[in-house]
């Protein structure tokens, strides 16, 4: 099984481009979700992100405070980087464990905005960049999370830019209108299965 990650800058589409693979029935393990998910379920995690950020990084139901984390994290480089490090390792440790789930697929996808930051991407056999112009991902996270210009440029300065992160990848997607993304991800199909 060849294990592909997905990834793309904030706003990019990568979750639109990931729903055209799963109609073709393609497994896609959504990286950024699952580590929100492990962040108020896993309990060594919890404590983790507590002892970092405090008790207010969880509201009284037991959800993530994810303003409050936002706020803190993307105006401290030290602490973004001590954060990605405890929830970093948890994640590719439950991804390991559901490619294993799913090692009779021709291959998965593993969806997430840092696998380059993160390192992540030298467990990928094949590597997909998502790419949409700046002022396009702008406009649609302030529509998307009703944030700001501002907020939106803080979290772009915390990713790398697409012009790297496609020197690296194996293939490119055009996510901005002038391509059909139906068929763009038709033949990287093609050319995974084969």
């Amino acid at each position: 099984m060849i294990k592909v990650g997905i990834t793309g800058g904030i706003g990019s589409g990568k979750s639109t481009v990931c729903k055209v693979f799963e109609v073709l029935n393609i497994p896609i393990y959504y990286a950024d979700d699952r580590a929100k998910w492990l962040m108020q379920h896993d309990k060594k995690l919890i404590e983790g992100v507590k002892q970092l950020l405090g008790p207010s990084s969880y509201l009284k139901d037991g959800n993530l405070d994810r303003k409050y984390i936002a706020s803190i994290i993307f105006n401290d480089k030290d602490k973004l980087a001590k954060m990605n490090a405890l929830v970093h390792p948890a994640v590719w440790l439950d991804g390991e464990k559901w490619n294993e789930a799913h090692k009779d697929s021709p291959y998965t996808l593993k969806e997430a905005a840092l696998l380059f930051e993160s390192g992540g991407y030298q467990l990928m056999d094949k590597m997909i960049c998502v790419y949409t112009p700046k002022e396009v991902r702008i406009k649609r996270v302030i529509e998307r999370d009703q944030s700001n210009k501002e907020e939106v440029l803080a979290r772009m300065d915390k990713q790398m830019l697409d012009e790297e992160k496609m020197k690296l990848s194996d293939f490119i997607i055009h996510n901005y209108g002038t391509h059909s993304l139906i068929d763009q991800v038709i033949e990287i199909h093609r050319q995974l299965i084969q």
